[in-house]
């Protein structure tokens, strides 16, 4: 992509998506993500109905009348993205690749974030850690992560999200958020590794999927690649044997991959590229607010 052409979409990404996160995920996002705890701000006269256990007694006993502490929450997060830029997220069939809904949906968070004045960081994964942007503030950072969401080049085509997760609780200190966005495309064990993970970090997973990978349409003949090993084979849309067998896989996979989130107790929702996305992170606030 030319450089004048990365920045234009950057500016349409930017607009739409700062618009979202300033209009509809504005207090979603604040309530369904809350700070790292409460934090002393002042201190009152006491009034009717507070907590005896807050009444500050040194200021108490210098004015003579009772004074309470008020506390409020601290609101500021490390917000990290997770992104999957393996191979098999340039695909799309419909409306849009994988990969750009990731990207818009990761710019929607990354503005949802600097609105409540979180930092936000991100790291690129395939099988291999391929990128790491550390969390700063402010939306010229944010338009840098855009900018390397549109125009990134990963140097491998796998997927190992095990590594990616072990990764991310080794190098983030502080428990941040963690936005998981991929199409989970990975046979691999990972339960565990993400279990550790989300008990230090509150880990959130992002399915986007194709609608190709749940139906096979009937077509007749059609030669499909692995976009991960590059492997190429014909098969045949029209037997309904064929079609039938690959949604019962498509199911079963789905099956173990919202048992693996609930077993590491990991918030979880499923976008697929032909529907609206804003619905599916809404639905997703709402359930942890």
């Amino acid at each position: 992509m030319e450089t004048s052409d990365i920045l234009k979409r950057v500016r349409q990404i930017e607009i739409k998506t700062r618009g979202l996160s300033n209009n509809i995920f504005a207090g979603q996002y604040h309530s369904a993500f809350k700070g790292k705890g409460m934090s002393f701000s002042e201190v009152r006269e006491y009034q009717y109905g507070d907590d005896v256990r807050d009444i500050d007694w040194n200021v108490t006993a210098r004015y003579h009348k009772p004074y309470v502490k008020v506390f409020e929450e601290e609101r500021e997060l490390t917000v990290m993205l997770l992104i999957d830029v393996s191979n098999s997220l340039d695909f799309g069939t419909v409306k849009q690749m994988k990969k750009d809904m990731v990207t818009e949906i990761a710019a929607t968070l990354a503005f949802s974030a600097i609105q409540n004045n979180d930092k936000i960081g991100v790291i690129f994964f395939s099988d291999r850690i391929e990128k790491f942007i550390p969390p700063k503030k402010g939306r010229k950072h944010i338009l840098y992560i855009i900018r390397e969401l549109l125009d990134f080049k990963p140097e491998s085509k796998r997927t190992d999200i095990k590594m990616a997760v072990e990764y991310l609780t080794n190098v983030i200190k502080k428990r941040c958020v963690t936005f998981m966005l991929s199409d989970f495309i990975d046979d691999n064990d990972y339960r565990n590794a993400l279990t550790i993970a989300n008990r230090k970090h509150d880990i959130v997973a992002i399915q986007v999927y194709d609608r190709r990978l749940a139906e096979l349409p009937d077509v007749g003949l059609m030669k499909v690649r692995d976009a991960e090993t590059g492997h190429e084979q014909w098969i045949d849309t029209s037997s309904a044997k064929l079609r039938n067998a690959h949604h019962a896989w498509w199911k079963e996979r789905q099956i173990r991959l919202a048992e693996t989130f609930t077993k590491s107790n990991v918030d979880s929702v499923s976008v697929r590229t032909d529907q609206d996305y804003v619905k599916s992170l809404l639905n997703l606030f709402a359930k942890r607010s």
